[in-house]
């Protein structure tokens, strides 16, 4: 299978610079068709563009885990993933047969792996088919359901159907609830935000993790920022940051 047009995704320029000048030594021909550094810009260029021959991508972007781009859309183009990642991961790629290599690329490496994917024959399926079995094994969609929290003399269970938004406050992390009451949990913002469904709940800010269905409308702030009100405490004024906006958006909007 001969390659013409090939992406790159890839958060860091140094290293998509890089990329781009062994890509010239080893297939001068090919075409560059673009560069996105984060999660959100490449589900965007994919939505608008012809998918290309191929696709060199990045585990881990500015905005994520690159994984989560095939949540948002069905990518087309087999995929060459470039990693810093451990042994545990790197075995992952092999068992689910996808072209992966570790940084920092060398020109051998990455020539094999155009020459891999160049003896497909016409038809033949392309290395990334098995896409949803790595995004299975490498992140179980197993998220948290209930907290066990002290209460009186024991305790009790709070489920996470019933909580609209986390907050930060004075160091500790507060669960409001549909009925009005705020319970005290032990997780951090950063804990909760790995263990929360990110199709229900969003990490606002650095003091907010918000459930979606606690927004009542999202307001254009200035220099790029949104506010969002939320149903349950209309006066609070809960700003998102000009670079998490376009991420706020992609997540409403899917």
């Amino acid at each position: 299978m001969k390659i013409s047009t090939l992406l790159i995704i890839e958060d860091e320029k140094p290293n998509a610079d890089r990329l781009k000048r062994l890509l010239k030594q080893i297939r001068p021909q090919l075409q560059i068709v673009g560069v996105e550094d984060s999660i959100y810009s490449a589900v965007e260029w994919l939505r608008s563009h012809a998918h290309p021959d191929i696709i060199m991508m990045d585990v881990r972007l500015s905005d994520g885990l690159s994984f989560e781009i095939f949540n948002w859309i069905a990518v087309e183009s087999p995929i060459i993933f470039t990693t810093a990642y451990d042994e545990y991961a790197v075995k992952a790629f092999k068992f689910n047969s996808i072209d992966y290599l570790l940084k920092p690329i060398e020109e051998e490496e990455l020539e094999a792996a155009f020459e891999r994917y160049e003896s497909l024959l016409p038809g033949e399926p392309a290395v990334q088919t098995n896409v949803q079995e790595l995004l299975a094994f490498m992140q179980p969609q197993v998220y948290r359901k209930r907290f066990l929290i002290p209460f009186r003399d024991g305790y009790k269970n709070l489920l996470i159907e019933d909580i609209v938004y986390f907050y930060s406050e004075n160091g500790l992390s507060h669960a409001r609830l549909a009925d009005g009451n705020t319970e005290i949990v032990p997780q951090t913002l950063e804990e909760l935000e790995k263990q929360l469904d990110p199709s229900l709940y969003f990490r606002a800010n650095r003091q907010f993790i918000i459930h979606i269905d606690a927004i009542r409308q999202v307001l254009n702030y200035f220099n790029g920022k949104l506010k969002l009100e939320l149903k349950i405490t209309p006066h609070l004024e809960l700003i998102v940051s000009r670079e998490k906006a376009p991420n706020l958006k992609m997540w409403l909007d899917f």
